[in-house]
């Protein structure tokens, strides 16, 4: 089997790969992925696994802004990885991270991710962290809110910032749909 990873901005993506990873992502999260997820994962680096059958794997890097001890942080933020069913178990998720991984040490402070039980797996594998402290986010109407139900499925990666103390509460920027 042929593996072809390639990794480019959304805006280098034609129409016909974005199709491509529409599918695979609504396949993979079995109808539970909204436009507005898919919204979350544009704007940034995509890493796409192709194989003999075509998409095989996906995932995203986005920035996004995180007040950590009073200093807003670039934090490159993973969103929509996912496998395609009959490839899953051979690696091809290590190979999207590996990718994003890059992007994330060479071009922001931190990464972060929300993980599900399934996907938390394949982060710590790969040296991703569940940070212990809190978790908030800034609303647009109430302020700082307190997120405590992201505060069991957030993940951190220290990257040019350096480790981070989860004393300090992370404090991400807002969004619409899922707060994470």
């Amino acid at each position: 089997m042929t593996l072809r990873v390639r990794t480019a901005h959304t805006a280098d993506l034609a129409p016909a790969d974005l199709d491509a990873v529409r599918a695979l992502l609504d396949a993979a999260f079995d109808g539970d992925f909204g436009d507005e997820d898919w919204d979350h994962g544009l704007g940034g680096m995509h890493a796409l696994v192709h194989d003999d059958s075509g998409l095989a794997g996906h995932g995203a890097v986005v920035m996004r802004r995180v007040r950590y001890r009073g200093r807003w942080l670039r934090a490159g933020y993973v969103e929509n990885v996912a496998v395609r069913a009959d490839a899953r178990r051979g690696g091809l998720g290590g190979r999207v991270m590996g990718e994003l991984e890059r992007v994330v040490e060479r071009a922001y402070d931190l990464g972060a991710l929300s993980a599900s039980a399934d996907g938390a797996r394949l982060y710590t594998s790969r040296g991703w962290r569940l940070w212990s402290g809190e978790v908030h986010a800034l609303s647009p109407q109430e302020g700082d809110i307190r997120l405590p139900d992201e505060e069991d499925s957030t993940y951190v990666r220290p990257a040019l910032a350096g480790a981070l103390d989860p004393a300090h509460a992370l404090l991400f920027d807002w969004r619409d749909g899922d707060v994470l």
